[in-house]
């Protein structure tokens, strides 16, 4: 998916009237956080990665993509704005509706509910090679997922999320998610998740990063696979340097 980019205008001009404001304007960008080369898609299991060997569900920890497509971090925020969306590529887990029904009830049982997603404003605390990041109090209203299996969907935020430069935008999983696309090249996609010990196997106790406030190590590293989410963003205007202010106009009585 490639970056959306748009301007926005504002402006106003009053003809007329003696000391009249010049035309003020004042831009915002909308940018794709997480969107590379790569388009966001709903994961399917390989043909060689049957069964257990299927790992594209991810469960109760929060996910922070380290790389995609060769770019290091590439939700990353760089211009201070807000979030006003995320999209996620959500697998439909098993063509066979039957198959998929099963599978959806042993999730629901083994990872406490029905499949939900937020997204989380994260900033990196103390040195880069601890790799600890804190919640900033930003975070997205779960929503839930079971409707949208099998696509690529985006949910607008009701309350827009502000962000800064240095943040990064994570994935939180508070149950679980069909969200990993998986046997990808391991130089070019990378990501992490909110612990640090029982790597090699799903985290089967609550290990999304919740509270805000709190800070959290991603020292669990996946390699070659890629998390199928983006935010987007819209850019603080940036106000005109040459701005004239009016004299103040007389009222009406």
């Amino acid at each position: 998916m490639k970056n959306m980019k748009r301007t926005f205008l504002a402006g106003m001009a009053v003809a007329g009237l003696s000391g009249a404001l010049l035309t003020a304007s004042a831009s915002a960008k909308i940018i794709e956080l997480g969107a590379t080369t790569s388009p966001l898609v709903a994961p399917t299991c390989p043909a060689n990665a049957a069964g257990s060997a299927c790992k594209i569900v991810l469960t109760e920890v929060t996910a922070l993509e380290t790389i995609r497509d060769g770019q290091v971090y590439p939700t990353t925020v760089t211009k201070a704005g807000q979030i006003v969306a995320f999209t996620l590529g959500l697998s439909s887990l098993d063509p066979n509706r039957k198959t998929a029904k099963s599978d959806i009830h042993f999730l629901d049982s083994t990872y406490g509910g029905v499949p939900q997603a937020a997204i989380s404003v994260l900033k990196p605390v103390g040195k880069a090679s601890q790799r600890r990041w804190q919640l900033t109090g930003e975070s997205s209203p779960t929503v839930h997922l079971i409707p949208y299996l099998g696509q690529v969907v985006q949910f607008p935020l009701a309350k827009p999320l502000a962000v800064q430069p240095g943040d990064a935008v994570a994935l939180t999983i508070p149950t679980w998610a069909p969200v990993l696309t998986i046997n990808q090249t391991a130089a070019k996609f990378a990501y992490r998740q909110s612990r640090a010990t029982n790597c090699p196997n799903p985290a089967i106790t609550q290990q999304a990063q919740l509270v805000i406030g709190a800070t959290a190590t991603y020292g669990c590293d996946y390699p070659g696979t890629r998390v199928e989410y983006s935010a987007t963003e819209v850019t603080n205007p940036v106000p005109t340097k040459n701005y004239v202010h009016a004299p103040d106009l007389p009222s009406r009585r």
